[in-house]
């Protein structure tokens, strides 16, 4: 088994350290070049918009529903741990790279949401969508969506699962001295209920932890920062000194910096990576631009508020040059130095929340792509039992295996949604400038796909032909 994982991890390095640090930082400067700055210039309107209800209150998937469920997947054990990780591999330095890829990636994010949007489908009083869709839709490549159905599915609904389980069993085990044999039971039995409800439970769910689990963690940072008020003007010099420096030129940690802090801010965020679209396609709005606005503010807010809000009580604590290997357990220590000694319980609670908002998150990404590849609901079925009891495994197994594997799984899942939309890329910038034209003329944009000559958009048309 070692030597399996040893060609895993050697072909995970090559994947996230050169094809697709190149591939995600390339496509997000051309994103933000052909949207002329659309992640900056629009961000007031991202924020407008998440107070938009669904067009149908009673049945459809709200903006603010569907950024939850994005958000809940995307804020997980990584803004956590992973933060901790960059900081102590690369230096405060890695800081300033996570928030330059999350400002560059944000751009990504929106076309790769937008195009979900235009490509949905109806299910029942719902909507599904994602990267699958839009490659058997828009590039006739049904082959191309079956095979990142399929690693989508085992990477997010399975194995990142798993690890996500594993991570609450071992912060409540080690604050409550709780056996991880009750933490199996107990999330099986609370996941289960809430994926076999579908979507409408998903979404209510994710819009109650997504809200609760960032404002309690944000707070604490903010109480932190405002308690070490005086220290910050010298934490920002370090982590700017750090990211240019001419010392960390000559000795090697630039490079050390910017690749880990690229790496981990790419991992948290998945900006590009067609794990978020997923969600942006159950949305119920009046035009696709609106969601891939949304989602692109969702980027913000993972890196920018939540990944930074673990940055600063790091280098406040002064933790970071600790030579602590374990991220969750570096974190913990400078919450327990800024804090006091119940950070530690707290701190379980907030894992217990971020990884169990990533395990609801996470299913329904699965879900949507098991309905791509067949429609019998046998299937989803098989599914939904396999993921709880794999989300039951993971609270009492070792996971370093399914963690490799998952790395490799996301890895190839994101070159495949990133040749996707670098190819279908023109449909989102045809999309935003049918937005922005239809808003200088003071309306409330509605789509019409033939307004930019586009065809096989189900979910649009029939809502074209009820207009007429």
């Amino acid at each position: 088994m070692d030597w399996i994982n040893n060609i895993i991890g050697s072909i995970n390095t090559y994947l996230w350290s050169y094809i697709l640090i190149i591939m995600l930082i390339g496509l997000g400067l051309y994103f933000t070049v052909r949207t002329k700055f659309v992640q900056f210039r629009m961000i007031g309107e991202m924020i407008r918009l998440l107070g938009e209800g669904a067009r149908d209150d009673k049945k459809g998937v709200s903006s603010f529903q569907a950024f939850c469920i994005s958000t809940a997947s995307r804020v997980g054990t990584g803004n956590l741990a992973g933060v901790a990780l960059a900081i102590t591999a690369g230096g405060p330095g890695a800081v300033f790279w996570m928030w330059l890829i999350a400002l560059i990636g944000s751009a990504s994010a929106f076309v790769e949401s937008t195009l979900a949007q235009i490509y949905k489908v109806r299910d029942g009083d719902a909507f599904r969508g994602g990267p699958a869709y839009y490659m058997e839709k828009a590039l006739n490549a049904r082959w191309m969506g079956i095979i990142f159905a399929v690693l989508i599915s085992i990477t997010f609904g399975l194995a990142f699962n798993s690890v996500q389980s594993n991570t609450i069993a071992n912060a409540f085990g080690a604050s409550f001295n709780i056996d991880p044999i009750y933490i199996s039971i107990g999330l099986a039995v609370v996941t289960a209920f809430i994926i076999f409800g579908g979507i409408k439970r998903i979404a209510r769910v994710s819009e109650i932890i997504v809200p609760i689990m960032a404002g309690l963690y944000i707070l604490a940072a903010l109480y932190i920062v405002i308690t070490n008020v005086t220290e910050l003007p010298a934490v920002f010099s370090m982590i700017f000194k750090s990211a240019f420096g001419i010392e960390e030129v000559a000795g090697g940690a630039l490079g050390a910096a910017m690749m880990n802090g690229i790496k981990r801010g790419l991992f948290s965020n998945e900006a590009g990576m067609g794990s978020a679209p997923n969600a942006a396609a159950t949305a119920d709005v009046s035009h696709p631009v609106k969601q891939g606005l949304i989602q692109s503010l969702g980027v913000f807010v993972d890196t920018l508020l939540i990944c930074s809000s673990t940055a600063f009580i790091i280098l406040l604590s002064g933790k970071y040059t600790s030579n602590e290997s374990d991220g969750i357990v570096l974190t913990q220590e400078a919450l327990n130095t800024a804090l006091g000694s119940w950070a530690g319980p707290f701190l379980a609670i907030i894992v217990l929340l971020f990884c169990f908002s990533s395990v609801v998150g996470n299913y329904y990404y699965g879900e949507s792509n098991i309905e791509f590849i067949s429609t019998n609901k046998v299937w989803l079925l098989l599914y939904r039992a396999t993921v709880v009891a794999m989300v039951g495994y993971g609270a009492v197994a070792s996971l370093d295996f399914v963690w490799s594997l998952a790395d490799l799984f996301m890895g190839l899942m994101a070159i495949i949604n990133l040749i996707a939309i670098s190819l279908l890329g023109k449909i989102a910038f045809d999309a935003l400038g049918d937005y922005l034209k239809q808003k200088k003329e003071g309306k409330d944009p509605i789509f019409r796909p033939s307004s930019i000559g586009l065809k096989n958009t189900e979910a649009w048309d029939e809502d074209v032909s009820k207009d007429n």
